[in-house]
């Protein structure tokens, strides 16, 4: 944690359940998440930086759509899935711990241990398949990401792959194996994740979801107008449908063609703003997207999570909006979602 804060906002942050919803894990297999080593997120990082939870994710990158390229990639998230909950155990000091359930993740909290939330980004590894899912979520993961970079067999991106022949638009949105892809994830009890999808997929998957949909890692069109940012109108529809964005760490969603070093806290805190301005404070939330792109200068890793508590302390939001924005919000979701599961 950054010394130069207020003993005041460092005791405010390490009290508070903070959960970062999207991490990347390296893969293959690199440095031992235990070692203060280079990843952005590993554990002694994350409990210097009083960062309680992740969101680890198991990122499958979009290749082209045959047969065996979807079963490639549904073989790699079952692999990451399984070293994301291998994660879970003690050493060196530190304990972290499994926890695909809010209630597990609040005792987590109470316990002092680091809570891993297992995660899918990128319906790729769906193919055609939706039993897939059920076993995704028989691994702990608890959100879906619909598309990454590049449209799928579910859903279009709001990135299409022109390498990969990508149209603009290929389905529309969701395509029916898409919508039913959705009821499927509802079912088991998985969060419907709208980032990297298209605006007509984000719209339609809030259509079509029994739950609230949630944006994992993005940020807000008006300040930054990216393919990866939300527009008013879909800030909106989360509201309208209990939602939550969360806003990230990505230094060109901040600032148009920014570089890292370039961004600081204040940037990232007028997202959080002006996202709480438009639609409130139920629907806004806080990730890094840390070892997949995310960080800027003074939130380089998860040591350095406290300086966002600071700075939004300092715009002054009280303690229960900071419970709300650093994980709050995500677990009310998570909730409802897991009450709904069949």
């Amino acid at each position: 944690m950054n010394d130069a804060l207020s003993p005041d906002a460092q005791a405010l942050h390490q009290s508070l359940v903070t959960l970062d919803t999207h991490i990347d894990i390296p893969w293959p297999p690199g440095p031992d998440p235990f070692a203060d080593g280079p990843r952005k997120v590993d554990f002694p990082k994350m409990v210097r930086g009083g960062l309680g939870a992740g969101c680890f994710v198991a990122y499958i990158p979009q290749a082209s759509r045959t047969v065996a390229n979807e079963d490639a990639a549904y073989a790699r998230a079952i692999a990451m899935l399984d070293h994301i909950n291998a994660m879970g155990r003690t050493e060196a000091g530190i304990t972290a711990r499994v926890t695909p359930t809010v209630d597990e993740i609040l005792a987590a909290k109470r316990d002092g241990v680091c809570a891993i939330v297992p995660c899918v980004e990128n319906g790729f590894a769906v193919g055609a398949d939706l039993g897939r899912i059920a076993e995704f979520r028989a691994r702990g993961a608890r959100y879906l990401t619909l598309t990454q970079n590049g449209h799928n067999a579910l859903a279009d991106s709001c990135n299409p792959r022109r390498d990969l022949g990508d149209r603009e638009s290929e389905h529309g949105g969701l395509s029916a194996l898409g919508r039913a892809a959705v009821a499927e994830l509802n079912r088991v009890g998985m969060i419907v994740d709208v980032a990297h999808t298209s605006r007509d997929t984000m719209q339609q998957a809030a259509e079509v979801s029994r739950t609230p949909i949630v944006s994992t890692h993005s940020c807000v069109s008006a300040l930054c107008d990216h393919p990866r940012n939300m527009a008013d109108w879909q800030l909106d529809i989360v509201k309208a449908v209990r939602g939550v964005i969360q806003i990230t760490a990505v230094s060109a969603f901040l600032r148009p063609n920014a570089r890292p070093a370039d961004i600081t806290v204040a940037d990232f805190a007028d997202h959080v703003d002006y996202a709480v301005k438009r639609i409130g404070i139920d629907h806004v939330g806080i990730s890094s997207d840390f070892d997949g792109g995310g960080w800027f200068s003074d939130w380089k890793d998860a040591a350095d999570s406290a300086n966002v508590t600071a700075e939004l302390l300092r715009r002054g939001y009280d303690r229960g909006a900071l419970e709300k924005l650093w994980g709050g919000n995500f677990l009310r979701v998570m909730r409802e979602v897991e009450e709904a599961a069949a």
